[in-house]
């Protein structure tokens, strides 16, 4: 195998032609990756995509080939996938204002170009998903907030027009099945690209704890932060100890490393009804 790629959180490898995905337990907040693993991470986060790619199978190609043709070593967090050329756009979808939206939306009354309701407060529901794309920023700089017709300027019209269809569709179907498990997905980051035949095609990992907002339905209340089944949590600590935001980040205390494996943990088995 040929190292292509070693990202924040993901490494990627060329074996006999395919693109092997390897999920680390490295975990990245702000754009800088903590100097502590979380245990389990990649494996959990490795399951729950699978499981996710199976559930929406019909709504988006995707990029899966299988998860057991993997070299052993990487056994349980590696995909074997289709090589894609992927589109330089981070695709996210917002069902709930939260986190840099909120930001974007108080400063601006709007996100990505997106105008909102004035009134808004933390974790309110939008009145219906929404598209709001940003640049896929190189290791070590922040995603910054772009337009649709930014990503028309890109992209085309066509490929936009599909990104945003596609992305808003996976997020709505998502989201369904999440709420029917007691879930709130609030938002999700997707990765597209084409395949050899051109076909628009999902990649990279699919409504996982790192790439989505997870809150449980039951306790959900606007005006307030929300309790977090994702990577948030840490999130947050990290904010709390004054750390500046710039590499490096602070070592993660024990207990913050045990509390978000937990959380990850159990967003997988709510929404799989699998036990981890």
């Amino acid at each position: 195998m040929k190292l292509l790629h070693s990202g924040k959180v993901r490494d990627v490898y060329e074996d006999r032609g395919d693109i092997v995905l390897v999920a680390s337990d490295r975990v990245s907040v702000y754009d800088v990756i903590l100097p502590t693993p979380i245990p389990d991470k990649g494996k959990i986060l490795t399951r729950l995509s699978l499981w996710w790619f199976e559930q929406l199978a019909d709504v988006v190609p995707n990029h899966v080939i299988s998860a057991t043709d993997v070299p052993p070593e990487f056994a349980g967090r590696a995909v074997r996938c289709r090589r894609l050329d992927m589109v330089s756009v981070e695709c996210i979808a917002r069902g709930y204002l939260t986190g840099s939206g909120l930001k974007e939306y108080q400063a601006r009354g709007s996100v990505s170009g997106v105008a909102l309701p004035s009134g808004l407060v933390e974790g309110s529901r939008l009145p219906e998903p929404i598209f709001t794309p940003t640049t896929k920023a190189p290791l070590g700089e922040h995603d910054e907030f772009i337009t649709f017709d930014d990503v028309t300027a890109q992209e085309g019209a066509k490929t936009a027009e599909e990104l945003r269809r596609a992305t808003l569709e996976v997020y709505r179907r998502g989201a369904e099945i999440a709420a029917e498990r007691g879930v709130v997905i609030a938002d999700t980051k997707l990765e597209f690209g084409r395949s050899a035949d051109g076909t628009l095609t999902l990649g990279d990992e699919l409504l996982t704890s790192d790439s989505s907002r997870f809150w449980p339905a039951a306790d959900w209340r606007p005006g307030r932060p929300q309790h977090s089944f994702d990577k948030q949590f840490v999130r947050d600590w990290a904010a709390g100890t004054g750390w500046d935001k710039q590499a490096p980040a602070p070592e993660v205390p024990a207990d913050i490393v045990e509390a978000t494996r937990a959380r990850y943990v159990e967003a997988y088995e709510l929404i799989t009804g699998k036990t981890w």
